[in-house]
């Protein structure tokens, strides 16, 4: 591939909603070691480096071949943080310190487990094909969770359709009558460099592609609910191929 992609792992040790969770055991193994590993195997990327502010995660991101080239500032590392600064900190200290500038940016959170290397690749190879600003994995949103079927109730907690406002008689009722409609489920953040540094810093400027992945394979942990889904997918996908 034409593009040097880096591709940055991001674990901060604080967690409200699954406190521990980035080196918490899945299947026998720390959360994290799912996507250091994806990104090594997947031979795409010219770097892999962790963000965060904990040395015991970063002691286990280092073991696991990742390179932790610095420790993310506690400012940077609250309930509240969004993800482009830290992205911003993480690029501008290669920039300065390393004189290291790569095309394309992509983040790697630990809480998307089931994010394979062939992903990985095909984003890649998506966005150097597309000419696309950035390339986000998309989920298919199930039907009866279609926004065509959504309402939205007013302070006379009267019903409407959420799209038009119409009224609910009006509702698609019909599966083969909704048009698909995609989420956004984390696995995938990756946008090129120059939209990060512009004058108007995003992850993912004013063209973004889509790479769509499986349910299953884009479940992202935030809560103990997730982890137990996570949980029940690891060991079906154990039964399919007799490990």
């Amino acid at each position: 591939m034409s593009l040097r992609v880096l591709g940055v792992i991001t674990a901060r040790g604080g967690s409200k909603g699954l406190p521990g969770k980035n080196l918490r055991l899945l299947g026998g193994r720390p959360l994290i070691a799912y996507s250091v590993e994806a990104a090594r195997e997947s031979g795409a990327f010219d770097r892999v480096i962790l963000s965060t502010d904990a040395s015991d995660i970063a002691s286990v991101a280092r073991s696991l071949g990742a390179e932790v080239p610095f420790m993310r500032p506690a400012d940077l590392a609250r309930d509240e943080t969004p993800h482009q600064p830290v992205l911003e900190h993480a690029v501008r200290w290669l920039d300065e310190h390393e004189q290291y500038r790569p095309d394309a940016v992509m983040i790697l959170q630990p809480t998307s487990p089931f994010r394979q290397p062939r992903h990985i690749r095909e984003a890649i190879a998506l966005l150097d094909r597309s000419g696309a600003d950035s390339v986000v994995s998309v989920s298919e949103v199930p039907s009866h969770f279609n926004p065509m079927r959504a309402l939205r109730v007013d302070d006379r907690g009267m019903a409407s359709l959420f799209v038009g406002g119409q009224s609910v008689r009006f509702r698609l009722n019909r599966r083969q009558e909704l048009p698909p409609a995609w989420t956004m489920n984390g696995a995938i953040y990756l946008f090129r460099t120059r939209v990060l540094l512009s004058h108007e810093p995003s992850l993912y400027g004013d063209s973004t592609a889509a790479y769509v992945m499986s349910l299953a394979d884009g479940i992202s942990i935030d809560s103990i609910e997730d982890w137990a889904e996570a949980e029940r997918t690891l060991a079906r996908a154990e039964r399919a191929t007799g490990i």
